[in-house]
């Protein structure tokens, strides 16, 4: 019988490439007290919630792997980080290629003015229609890589590297999310 982290872990992703990110949205939500941080009657609500099917037992178990300190809580971010499989070198150097590539100030961060000079936001399907401007369309694409909550038009080479994570956990493939990051973002 495999531990209870793997067992969540391939729930998760059983439900899809947005299964990890799904369970990190619902426990947001469920963060009653807004701390950003679960306590066990929060987080056994979320993976009721979420619908996978754990006894209280094993929820309490997995529970303690995440409650490091003994505190009672865990923090979101930190669960979701562990619960996703860890990463290959090899998609961990494509990805910091594409990072590099979209901060054309090298400063560590991408913004506005990095974004103008790499991605061409005319051809966005939103700015076609006229339902965005170029700014609103730069804005959007900044916010989907941007930490939930906190966005602040700013991705670092971490918000970056956590979103194709969460990528990632949904590709079995090294060769094909290589492939695909390249394609993306146009590496040579």
């Amino acid at each position: 019988m495999a531990d209870p982290i793997t067992k969540l872990r391939a729930a998760c992703l059983s439900r899809g490439a947005h299964g990890i990110m799904g369970l990190g949205r619902l426990f947001r939500i469920i963060d009653d007290d807004g701390s950003k941080s679960l306590n066990f009657s929060e987080f056994h609500k979320g993976i009721d919630e979420y619908g996978l099917g754990f006894s209280r037992n094993e929820i309490q178990e997995i529970f303690n792997v995440f409650d490091k300190d003994g505190g009672g809580t865990i923090g979101n971010t930190e669960f979701i980080r562990a619960l996703r499989p860890p990463m290959s070198q090899s998609r961990i150097d494509v990805i910091n290629k594409a990072f590099d590539k979209m901060d054309k100030s090298k400063d560590g961060n991408i913004n506005l003015a990095d974004m103008r000079g790499v991605y061409i936001a005319t051809k966005h399907p939103k700015f076609l229609s006229g339902e965005w401007t170029e700014d609103q369309v730069f804005r959007h694409l900044l916010d989907v890589f941007d930490t939930p909550g906190q966005g602040d038009g700013t991705i670092t080479r971490d918000e970056f590297t956590n979103y194709y994570a969460g990528v990632s956990a949904s590709i079995d493939d090294d060769v094909y999310f290589d492939q695909m990051m390249r394609s993306a973002w146009r590496l040579d």
